[in-house]
């Protein structure tokens, strides 16, 4: 039970904080739910496409199969399914209806399937891989999310020719974010992995400048804001 809630807790608490930040139009909690369900539920295709796509063995520290595992089946993969949840089930929803929205809603499909994965590890190889995860994965996840949502805000509310780029941008920016983070775990090579502290950093600094961005373009900060259901 304990490991359990070890799991479960990093992706709480970056709901929790990304559902606050939305502070002057927060999205219906139903809405959210689904958003999380979903992104849980994806996990069963995303796992199914990545044993096909999976040419190379795991053991495999060649830079060309790190590449591809990184960036084609893990990068790729996943982003591009969440990607799918976000436009099947908020896209066309009349509750996005400011950019800041997008960033909270695949903040929750991300966190809904980055929960799932961490429970399948944590259940697996104990509390020191959960605290390790807690840290470093789930708030990656959570900040591919912002990456997506921040185009995808953006897309909805641009005008013609910017929407179709800003659309595109947000299944491509998380893709590369993801691979170049599973790139970094997968080589193996001192010279590599020495940089993922910094490219945490870089991933914190990057998603809450968007987070900022949006959020200051909320149309609805000079009313004071409405209430959630």
């Amino acid at each position: 039970m304990i490991l359990l809630l070890a799991a479960i807790a990093p992706s709480a608490a970056l709901m929790y904080y990304f559902y606050m930040r939305d502070k002057y139009e927060k999205e219906p909690r139903h809405l959210l739910t689904k958003a999380f369900l979903l992104g849980a539920i994806s996990v069963i295709p995303i796992l199914i496409v990545e044993m096909k796509l999976n040419l190379f063995d795991m053991g495999d520290k060649r830079l060309i199969a790190v590449g591809y595992t990184a960036f084609i089946v893990a990068g790729l993969v996943e982003e591009a399914f969440k990607f799918l949840m976000f436009y099947i089930l908020i896209w066309n929803n009349d509750e996005f209806n400011e950019m800041y929205d997008g960033i909270v809603y695949s903040v929750f499909i991300s966190l809904g399937f980055a929960t799932v994965e961490n429970i399948a590890y944590v259940l697996s190889t104990g509390f020191s891989v959960a605290l390790l995860r807690a840290i470093t994965a789930v708030p990656a996840h959570a900040l591919f999310g912002v990456a997506m949502g921040y185009y995808l805000g953006i897309s909805k509310f641009a005008q013609q020719p910017y929407k179709i780029g800003y659309f595109l941008l947000g299944l491509f920016i998380p893709i590369v974010l993801h691979g170049v983070y599973d790139f970094i775990l997968l080589s193996h090579r001192y010279y590599i992995t020495t940089v993922f502290f910094f490219y945490m950093i870089y991933l914190w600094k990057r998603g809450m400048r968007k987070v900022k961005t949006l959020i200051a373009n909320s149309p609805y900060k000079d009313y004071g804001g409405k209430e959630d259901d």
